[in-house]
């Protein structure tokens, strides 16, 4: 069964929480950082429904039990837009253009290789770098402009829906 993704909802949860850490989830920060666990606490917001599939499902229920694509960059991209399971959200590449807020982008560094995520809460009625803003950990932010962070490359994922 196909669900709308509560844009809303991710968003209000991404603004609430942007600046602090929700007790109900482990802060790894100092675990390599804290930014995809965040962007999923947001993602789960607006749909609701996990996928408990071991190693390639997507949850989370502890520090210690929860799948690799609940935190790490990539797994969270390959979860979404490659999928292998029939629960959760579902998400697609697209361009910048295509945007919406209770999205995700993610940036890659000097070696091509992608090592964060944010969620967007905000997109002007023409996209483009500086007029979306984003909220973050790791380097925790609300609301900034995404022209602000320096990356070498960017990618885009628009949640579509949700499967239950």
């Amino acid at each position: 069964m196909l669900l709308p993704y509560n844009r809303n909802a991710a968003v209000a949860y991404a603004r609430k929480w942007a600046m602090s850490r929700n007790p109900n989830y482990y802060n790894f920060d100092k675990l390599g950082g804290d930014c995809t666990n965040f962007a999923s606490q947001c993602i789960y917001a607006g749909g609701g429904v996990m996928n408990p599939k071991p190693t390639f499902g997507w949850y989370y229920y502890s520090a210690n039990d929860r799948s690799p694509s609940w935190t790490g960059v990539e797994f969270l991209y390959n979860f979404l837009v490659h999928r292998k399971s029939d629960m959760g959200p579902v998400g697609v590449e697209v361009p910048m253009e295509e945007m919406q807020p209770g999205d995700i982008s993610q940036f890659a560094n000097e070696t091509g290789r992608f090592t964060h995520s944010q969620v967007i809460v905000s997109v002007g009625k023409t996209p483009a770098l500086d007029n979306i803003l984003v909220c973050t950990h790791t380097y925790d932010s609300l609301d900034r402009p995404l022209f602000t962070y320096e990356f070498t490359k960017i990618r885009f994922i628009h949640i579509e829906e949700v499967e239950r």
